[in-house]
């Protein structure tokens, strides 16, 4: 049986009652290796750039999962179309999954489409609420979340969602989500480590790409590094701009250590041919990305390797996503751990918690817990931590080269 296991490992006098009780509560960390055809892109969808069209197809109707005495709401657009309907299947059979795992869970998930839109949102937390919900989970989508947030915060109800938009975080409004500050943090800090002080950035014209930029830019000075170049495109200009930045990145001796490339996809592959086209040479300098990177195609591109980004360890997800193909037979959106994660956590703090379950102070325990993509830690504002790994690109593959940490320190 899969168990979830709250951390108390940042301070051994933190909490400790909070600690005990989860861990009598038989709940354990999922392991095994990434599977990289599942990863992709899917994680800064759920950002503004990914907000889901008004749909005009109707409703899904609601189901539940589970039959216990606590009433706890998942909130996704399963009526949209496209990535986000797909994404939305998967985290409702990863919370179903979750169910499945857990040794008689005392909770029952109200499961409600929300459309993928803020109106859809609203309406679905105002439902869930009226019948009980304690705790709102989801939605995925930051529009969304901001609307079902505020209905939530008005009946004082905490909410657990999936956007990777820190501006859809608030007090009581917490994201389980993989937030690319953490990640352009982890791998800028790691490549200064290793003496890479130098930098230059090519930033897609994108919500995800000016997030990522901002983060960039503060990670850069917090480590003593210096941006010599930065430069913003669309696929239109991809071209165009690579060759500015290998103005200073190119020939036989650049003048940066590594190039940022937060972006995914078709994209990322076609900034990286021309960089390398422009006479780039990625034995000379380091790519550096997020966990957006993390594609199997994207493994194989010349251009990328020996290139390092940053992303939670491969090892819990493989073993998730083998027991979902068992169960249903496809394999999951790489978001669908937090469908999991969010519904084994909920499970978890019913079973020690008491009355106190889904407060501030249990939700935001500085020792935070431990998921299927590792540990990680609410925030009171509502961001989160994550221990995330660095992985180098290496012929097709992706492999450790800075393991993620098993706990979290104090103040991260």
């Amino acid at each position: 049986m899969t168990r979830f296991l709250a951390r108390n490992l940042a301070r051994p006098d933190a909490a400790p009652s909070l600690w005990r009780r989860l861990k009598q509560a038989a709940l354990v960390l999922a392991t095994g290796a990434l599977v990289a055809s599942c990863s992709g892109g899917l994680s800064n969808m759920t950002g503004t750039d990914g907000v889901a069209p008004e749909s005009a197809a109707p409703s899904v109707p609601g189901t539940t999962i589970g039959t216990g005495n606590v009433k706890v709401a998942l909130l996704l657009p399963l009526s949209a179309g496209g990535q986000a309907g797909a994404a939305a299947i998967s985290l409702r059979n990863a919370a179903e999954l979750a169910m499945s795992e857990f040794s008689e869970p005392d909770i029952q998930i109200l499961v409600k489409d929300d459309r993928g839109t803020a109106d859809g949102a609203r309406a679905a937390a105002q439902a869930a609420i009226s019948e009980g919900a304690e705790l709102i989970l989801g939605p995925l989508f930051a529009d969304a979340v901001r609307a079902a947030g505020q209905v939530a915060r008005g009946a004082g109800r905490p909410v657990i969602a999936f956007s990777t938009d820190a501006g859809a975080a608030a007090p009581g409004v917490y994201l389980l989500s993989f937030m690319p500050e953490s990640e352009v943090e982890r791998v800028v800090a790691y490549a200064a480590r290793q003496g890479q002080r130098s930098f230059a950035a090519l930033i897609p014209n994108t919500a995800y790409g000016r997030v990522a930029q901002a983060a960039f830019q503060t990670a850069v000075a917090r480590n003593g590094g210096r941006i010599v170049a930065m430069e913003t495109f669309d696929r239109a200009s991809a071209a165009a701009q690579a060759a500015k930045i290998a103005a200073v990145a190119g020939g036989a001796s650049p003048q940066v250590n590594a190039v940022f490339i937060p972006d995914s996809g078709d994209s990322l592959i076609a900034v990286a041919q021309a960089l390398q086209g422009a006479g780039v040479d990625p034995q000379k300098v380091r790519m550096l990305g997020t966990g957006v990177w993390n594609e199997a195609r994207v493994f194989s591109q010349a251009g990328l390797q020996g290139g390092w980004f940053a992303a939670p360890e491969t090892a819990g997800f493989n073993a998730f996503a083998q027991r979902y193909r068992a169960k249903y037979g496809s394999d999951p959106t790489r978001i669908a751990t937090l469908g999991y994660d969010a519904v084994s956590l909920a499970a978890a703090l019913v079973r020690t918690q008491g009355q106190q379950r889904f407060s501030e102070p249990v939700l935001t325990n500085a020792s935070g817990f431990a998921g299927a993509d590792g540990v990680f830690r609410f925030n009171p504002n509502g961001t989160n931590e994550r221990g995330l790994a660095v992985l180098e690109i290496r012929n097709g593959t992706a492999a450790s080269v800075s393991p993620a940490p098993r706990q979290l320190g104090a103040g991260g």
